[in-house]
């Protein structure tokens, strides 16, 4: 890894690419500390205490315990992209229409999903606003009205669209893919203020003769940790390797190769999608607190749409495993690839080209899909057992999710910039050789 950024930071190009994302990330990470106008900074630290809060600060950097401007991160865009992506399942005949394009499909089914980004992030805004200045005994906004309201959301709204730019522009002229490099720098950001809190629970103020208890917590939070970390980096590495022939072969290439297919083919956005969408319901019950607190419907979402409970904890599970499927036959399409398999004349040892062929893909991504939902459920789910069964901090609850964002986004990130190094390489050396033969 050492010697795969020092060759990075060796090529200007390159290391212009890692430059321009750290100023953008630090350019966040300052507007995670701007407080939006008309909010009352002292019913922060209350408001804080929601489980809700913990959710959407892994999309806002802590923006949204600072009620800053970025306070609802990218989590409205990652749901607009949910029902988007839902809806090109023969839901909307445009909408599949578009997905088939290519290039130009994808372009006005982005904008669909930013119209409909802007609208989810002025409601939520508004919904989580509204309800926890009903919660907060210090009323967390100063001069509650429509018009405040309205304008306290536009303000988060435009928050999450410049947030979602920022995240393009790391895309395309940074290292990384956007949006999760956002969530990574906020999760990491978070870090020391979850070291702060643990201490400050289980440390400070403990008599030296009972300090063994809490020391036998961090050791054991720092083993489970490493072996989270290795065994999420092992299977993110792990591969299926589809044996490729070729019925004629082109000039420079072998006569068989091979089709690399990741054991978790979805990567970590199943993780980040349910975090997304489960939040959204919670926001809309916002909306009901004041009038609708006590009734038995409102208990029953509320624990069924929060991870720190039993129920909720099952619930964000399950959206894993339902995403993992989803996404899987997303990233790899059996139809697309079959028909790829073809114009380049080559085929699958064993396996009749077409239908066949995507049979056998589809087959493929199920088996390895079911091994990837197991494995990010199992990563997400110990955590908020452990915080429910030891009565842990809410943040340690989350540390299986943010585990896998951070390994996952990292390990993607370093195979871009390896990818980025060898081709400069190839590249010199092409230049090297031209030159020495003018």
């Amino acid at each position: 890894m050492l010697s795969t950024l020092k060759s990075a930071f060796a090529d200007k190009n390159i290391r212009n690419k890692i430059l321009f994302t750290l100023f953008v990330l630090a350019v966040f990470r300052l507007g995670a500390y701007i407080t939006v106008p008309g909010i009352n900074a002292k019913a922060l630290q209350e408001v804080a205490s929601s489980g809700l809060v913990n959710v959407l600060n892994i999309f806002s950097g802590g923006g949204l315990t600072n009620y800053s401007i970025f306070a609802m991160g990218v989590s409205p865009y990652i749901t607009a992209q949910i029902v988007v992506q839902l809806l090109q399942m023969d839901i909307v005949p445009r909408f599949v229409e578009w997905s088939k394009q290519g290039e130009v499909g994808r372009l006005k089914l982005d904008r669909v999903t930013r119209r409909l980004a802007i609208v989810l992030a002025f409601f939520q805004s508004v919904g989580i606003t509204a309800g926890f200045n009903a919660l907060s005994s210090l009323h967390l906004v100063q001069n509650p009205g429509v018009g405040t309201y309205i304008s306290i959301g536009l303000i988060l709204t435009a928050g999450t669209m410049l947030t979602t730019w920022m995240g393009d522009m790391i895309t395309d002229k940074g290292i990384g893919q956007g949006v999760s490099m956002i969530i990574f720098a906020g999760i990491i950001a978070n870090i020391p203020n979850g070291l702060t809190s643990f201490y400050q629970q289980y440390i400070e103020g403990t008599d030296s003769s009972d300090l063994w208890q809490p020391v036998l917590i961090v050791i054991g939070l720092i083993v489970a940790m490493l072996i989270i970390v290795t065994f999420v980096t092992w299977v993110q590495q792990a591969e299926r390797r589809i044996p490729i022939q070729y019925t004629r072969r082109s000039a420079g290439s072998g006569k068989s190769s091979y089709l690399p297919l990741k054991v978790n083919v979805a990567g970590v956005i199943p993780v980040i999608f349910a975090s997304a969408f489960i939040s959204t319901p919670q926001t809309i019950l916002l909306f009901f607190t004041k009038n609708f607190g006590e009734s038995g419907w409102y208990k029953v979402l509320t624990q069924l749409f929060n991870m720190q409970t039993p129920s909720g904890a099952t619930f964000y599970t399950i959206l894993i495993v339902v995403f993992t499927f989803f996404y899987a036959f997303v990233q790899v399409n059996p139809e697309k690839l079959s028909e790829n398999l073809q114009k380049q004349g080559s085929y699958i040892p064993g396996v009749w080209p077409g239908k066949t062929t995507q049979t056998y893909v589809s087959r493929l991504l199920m088996r390895l899909s079911t091994i990837g939902a197991l494995f990010l459920g199992i990563v997400s789910l110990i955590p908020l057992i452990a915080q429910n069964v030891w009565n842990l901090n809410n943040s340690i609850g989350l540390g299986g999710t943010n585990l896998l964002i951070i390994v996952g986004v990292a390990i993607e990130t370093m195979q871009q910039i390896k990818g980025l190094t060898m081709r400069q390489d190839y590249v010199g050396f092409i230049q090297a050789d031209d030159t020495g033969k003018k």
